[in-house]
């Protein structure tokens, strides 16, 4: 996903994706380990998605976290 689209949801809707992308990061995983994985590509793009949901909820948690002190 791009980080536009991303950027639309809430924390809890990200933390959601998130759980469900380690989910699947894990089976991709399992699946290597096996010797059934078809696409090892999907590894690395899943991987980037985690890393750029967690970007996108640390600058949400430091935008609130400002606002608030603002008050």
């Amino acid at each position: 996903m791009k980080a536009k689209e991303l950027r639309n949801f809430s924390i809890e809707e990200l933390r959601k994706k998130e759980r469900e992308l380690r989910r699947e990061l894990f089976n991709l995983r399992f699946q290597l380990s096996k010797g059934e994985l078809q696409n090892v590509k999907r590894i690395k793009a899943v991987k980037k998605d985690i890393a750029r949901i967690l970007t996108i909820i640390t600058e949400k948690n430091l935008a609130s976290q400002g606002a608030a002190q603002k008050k």
